[in-house]
């Protein structure tokens, strides 16, 4: 029987191997077993250095057995079985109870492949009852001893019922029946770009001789899924360009023109020239689907509304939609405010969220259905079934990270075509430009608005210098007597005895196991009964303010802190983005290195917007030289964004920086890593490119279109199918 990448695994290699390859990985098929790739190889001639073990954690290793005893148990009946193994520098024991038939096999000399949790006994490192596999001696009279001994061994990412060689064992079955699989290169592609062939990069990643064998198969196989995300994206732009959308050109005297005159400041250079490109847009007869990114107080907000004013000169609604109730009303109050009072009268800015009181809400709702509402503003409301456009022509999503491509979506589905503009505050670097966004125009602006006084960023490593944990709190209570107000955030709401942490929400991080990693250490409700007790802040005026909290709650908070009503706000990352209060003056942020380099510096952001000199106070415990304070110290190094991202993308690695999937091709990657593997990305984008120019539906490309199906899910492409 030939098995195809279609094949289940039930037929493939039994019920209950499938099953606990479905339970451990989420496996359903051969493709998806043969595209579980080694994370590593080992050699039959090398030893795996004992001393890298983590104690804790499941771990694999290749060593050699130096001894083998048994002696009784103290405390019970029975036997204990002691092997000790080693790697040339250092030894660690392996321990079986009541097996004594282990001395048969585990014999002076032998050497294979452990695997269990690291433990600790007697401040020695030991494996308890582990699982192994011995390598047999070389019988096979065609191999020689030096081709045994050099033969790469794959280690697979194993789970604690499958072993990293029962995975080896089950690719092996599975190999050895499969027939053809599809290749997205051509033969004279494949020529041109030095690749193998689909099936034998297979096989020789799974099964290589040497190690230029898994190399050279794992180049290949970077170059298909590069090939086939991408095509993806460049299809997904093909699709919105030929959908048909409403030009929405720009009036003389109109809207636009008169916003325009009544600006109090010169647009910068940036906003000029992406103000042209978005102008531009939505002239056309295709969709808009574009990507801003821009620093923190670039302007992108300004840009967006211009924008929408020209959408709105030829009848169309325009919605916003924000991730958090704090940023949705700071954006209505703000473009209300820019607008002017002649302007918001014709346009009826509105806003729209889930926490408004019911009448509120259906007030909202209906000058939204009818188009009365010409701006509307808010959160996931806009998602509801409930909410209705009467033309929905213009969709801006703002902080395109907290939203996943289905919200994205749906939003831009109750119109028709509207053109889409996506707003980041988040520097976003090059290569993931490319490869998360690249079904969008990119446009980015790097000039800020003059007139602003900048941002001094301090470290405070209170475990070194405990003294500067009292500092901060002068330093707070000077800016508040020279008449500024401070935000302080922390890590989490609430921080109990036992060392747990309530987060926004609502998530319980559980108290640290003995010598495990620390949870947050302050937590807004304490800081702030901290701040009320403390000699040099107990008179100021401070509120609290955190994602549990009910929205108009929050929204009030939020007003009286940009009135100056209230001296200082303790947060948590709520008020991440978008909040604008220019009189604040100095960002504390508690246990720093409990954030990646991005959000601190979307933090810092919320200061220094004004005429008012910024002060951020990076608080944090982390050592130096350890990686949470690499982080912390690179934000301080430096104000550029742009800088900041590529440093994050190095420190974290493309997985935790790209988060959730955003285009829908995030979680088919495999082998691809975006830093790594940019110039194959932009060189598989070129072949995309040149395919889809020649064959837009892909009827001459019909294993790629199979590979393009098979790996992008229905539910994927069903996001993709709504631009």
């Amino acid at each position: 029987m030939s098995f195809t990448l279609e094949t289940s695994l039930a037929t493939a290699v039994g019920e209950k191997p499938a099953k606990q390859l479905q339970r451990g990985f989420g496996m359903e098929t051969v493709g998806d077993l043969v595209a579980h790739f080694p994370r590593r190889y080992a050699v039959r001639g090398e030893l795996t250095p004992i001393s890298e073990l983590p104690v804790g954690e499941p771990a694999t290793i290749v060593a050699e057995v130096r001894s083998a005893s048994v002696r009784s148990m103290r405390n019970r009946r029975g036997k204990i079985v002691e092997v000790i193994i080693g790697d040339g520098q250092d030894e660690m024991s392996l321990t079986f109870f009541g097996q004594e038939w282990r001395l048969k096999e585990l014999t002076q000399g032998r050497r294979g492949v452990f695997s269990g949790k690291v433990g600790m006994y007697r401040d020695e490192l030991q494996f308890s009852h582990p699982d192994y596999q011995l390598f047999e001696d070389d019988g096979d009279a065609v191999r020689s001893a030096t081709e045994f001994a050099d033969l790469p061994i794959p280690l697979y990412p194993a789970t604690s019922t499958v072993r990293s060689w029962e995975v080896s064992k089950l690719i092996a079955t599975v190999l050895d029946q499969l027939g053809p699989v599809p290749d997205p290169l051509s033969d004279e592609m494949r020529a041109q770009q030095k690749m193998l062939p689909a099936r034998e990069a297979l096989e020789k990643i799974h099964r290589p001789r040497t190690e230029i064998d898994h190399r050279h198969a794992r180049h290949t196989l970077r170059m298909h899924e590069a090939l086939v995300m991408q095509t993806a994206l460049l299809q997904q732009r093909l699709l919105v360009k030929s959908a048909a959308a409403t030009p929405r050109p720009a009036q003389p005297g109109g809207l636009l023109e008169r916003f325009d005159r009544a600006l109090s400041f010169t647009l910068t250079p940036d906003q000029e020239t992406v103000g042209a490109q978005l102008a531009a847009d939505l002239v056309s007869d295709s969709p808009m689907n574009r990507l801003v990114q821009g620093e923190v107080g670039s302007g992108k907000t300004l840009v967006a509304l211009r924008a929408m004013l020209q959408a709105i000169e030829t009848g169309g609604q325009c919605a916003l939609i924000a991730p958090t109730e704090v940023l949705a009303g700071q954006h209505i109050r703000s473009i209300t405010k820019m607008l002017g009072p002649d302007i918001a009268a014709e346009v009826i800015p509105t806003l729209l969220t889930g926490q408004m009181a019911a009448a509120d809400r259906r007030r909202a709702s209906l000058r939204v259905a009818s188009g009365q509402a010409r701006i509307v503003v808010g959160t996931h409301a806009l998602l509801s079934d409930k909410t209705t456009f009467a033309d929905l022509g213009f969709v801006v999503v703002d902080e395109q990270h907290r939203f996943g491509v289905e919200q994205r979506e749906t939003l831009r589905a109750k119109g028709t075509h509207p053109h889409v503009l996506v707003l980041t505050a988040t520097p976003i670097p090059r290569t993931v430009a490319m490869t998360v966004f690249g079904d969008l125009d990119v446009s980015t602006i790097r000039t800020m608005p003059a007139g602003r006084a900048g941002i001094e960023t301090y470290v405070a490593p209170i475990a070194e210098k405990p003294a500067w944990f009292h500092r901060v709190w002068e330093r707070t209570a000077e800016e508040v007597a020279n008449g500024h107000q401070v935000f302080v955030v922390c890590a989490a709401i609430d921080t109990e005895g036992d060392g747990s942490a309530v987060q926004d929400d609502g998530t319980v991080l559980e108290a640290p196991p003995e010598g495990g990693p620390k949870g947050p250490r302050f937590g807004v409700v304490q800081v702030a009964e901290l701040l009320g007790h403390q000699t040099s802040t107990s008179h100021l005026r401070i509120a609290i303010l955190h994602g549990r909290m009910p929205g108009d709650e929050k929204d009030t908070i939020m007003q009286s802190f940009a009135r100056g009503d209230i001296d200082v706000i303790v947060a948590t990352t709520v008020i991440e983005v978008g909040v604008d209060v220019p009189n604040a003056s100095t960002m504390v942020i508690l246990d720093a290195d409990r954030f990646g380099v991005s959000q601190l510096h979307q933090l810092r952001g919320r200061v220094g917007r004004g005429e008012v000199p910024g002060l951020c106070l990076l608080v944090t415990e982390a050592l130096i030289a350890s990686p949470a304070r690499d982080r912390v110290d690179a934000v301080a190094a430096t104000l550029d964004g742009f800088e900041l991202a590529e440093v994050d993308l190095e420190l974290r690695g493309e997985g935790d920086v790209l988060g959730d999937t955003q285009s829908g091709m995030r979680s088919s990657l495999k082998l691809l890593r975006v830093v790594k593997d940019a110039s194959l990305i932009q060189q598989a984008r070129g072949i995309a490119q040149g395919i889809l120019d020649e064959d837009p539906t892909l009827e001459g490309h019909p294993e790629l279109a199979v590979l393009l199906a098979a790996r992008v899910s229905s539910e994927e492409r069903a996001a993709l199918r709504k631009n």
